[in-house]
């Protein structure tokens, strides 16, 4: 059982999905467009909520979000099924394969035996595509690798069912209805007023507060926590920045790719010019997580070491609030 599915290779795996499953069914749309259209780009702290043993931070909303927001804005229906029994999940999976569907799985990391070591850790929002299936094995399509692999029946089974923080039960999706004509100015407008309210938000711990609030929880973990935590603590910051937020900064890149992509479409320069500045941005934000790097590998040679990124991290939400709301006024 094999579905004639062309794999292309994204810089992240929900935008990689997303675009690859809508190529397939006759979209053709690029990993940042999904990106920029879904409201991809968003910052979070959540102090009370611990993955791998650190506070959790995510440079993106939740795990689906931005293909839901996406179908949303332009009319797209997406079936989405979660499951509590694996056989049922095997059989829906299957059934689906033998009517030529390509499905979108959510899976954890953790058993992905194609991934190198030291990409495998306990994260339970990765995204692929199943596309078919042997005797033995099962055919994939994970955005983030270059070429196709595959998974045994036993493994796909332990990634679908991994437990731990967003546990995906199982969870399978794909499109099911496209409509001839989608309004795609109209969605990419959309899509930026949500990233500009959730990156200008009046809250502490999100967007651009959400940064500053960090930047002084950051000051305080040596001294309240012990150098090994903090340590710690900044390194899966930094592994949710560029790893987990692949295409590096925290996916600004890929945001600012987008930008340059929708000033052509909507015939407006100002976006040129902010994609560039996003550019900037990114910069920024791989030179912080090269510092920070340094710190929890201890190789740094400042001696201040942890209040020195805490302003380069202030510095960044800085050059984001005047971007953010110079974005919201290019797009009125």
């Amino acid at each position: 059982m094999e579905t004639n599915f062309t794999h292309h290779q994204s810089a992240h795996c929900e935008n990689g999905v997303a675009s690859n499953l809508l190529k397939h069914n006759g979209l053709n749309i690029s990993e940042p467009m999904v990106f920029g259209i879904g409201s991809g780009l968003f910052f979070v702290y959540l102090p009370f909520l611990k993955v791998n043993y650190a506070p959790a931070i995510s440079y993106r909303p939740m795990p689906g979000q931005i293909f839901n927001k996406l179908a949303n804005r332009l009319g797209l229906k997406i079936k989405r099924q979660k499951f509590s029994s694996e056989a049922n999940a095997i059989k829906a999976l299957d059934e689906n394969l033998k009517n030529n569907i390509p499905s979108g799985l959510q899976v954890g990391v953790y058993n992905l035996t194609y991934f190198p070591d030291e990409y495998r850790f306990h994260f339970n929002a990765h995204n692929l595509v199943v596309y078919g299936k042997t005797e033995t094995d099962y055919l994939i399509s994970d955005p983030v690798m270059e070429n196709v692999t595959t998974l045994t029946h036993d493994e796909l089974n332990k990634v679908r069912f991994a437990k731990g923080a967003f546990a995906p039960r199982g969870q399978m999706y794909y499109p099911i209805q496209i409509p001839q004509n989608v309004d795609l100015k109209g969605a990419i407008v959309k899509g930026i007023k949500n990233t500009c309210r959730d990156m200008l938000a009046p809250m502490p711990i999100i967007g651009v507060r959400g940064i500053r609030f960090v930047a002084k929880q950051i000051r305080k973990w040596p001294v309240k926590n012990g150098t090994k935590k903090a340590n710690h603590y900044l390194a899966q910051m930094v592994r949710m920045q560029e790893e987990i937020g692949t295409g590096g900064g925290g996916f600004r890149f890929i945001y600012a790719a987008f930008l340059e992509e929708a000033s052509v479409i909507l015939e407006n320069s100002e976006l040129k010019i902010l994609s560039q500045e996003m550019t900037a941005i990114g910069d920024l934000w791989r030179d912080f997580a090269v510092e920070a790097s340094r710190i929890y590998k201890n190789r740094s040679t400042k001696e201040d070491a942890y209040n020195t990124i805490a302003d380069e991290l202030l510095a960044i939400a800085d050059k984001e609030e005047v971007f953010f709301k110079k974005l919201k006024q290019a797009i009125r």
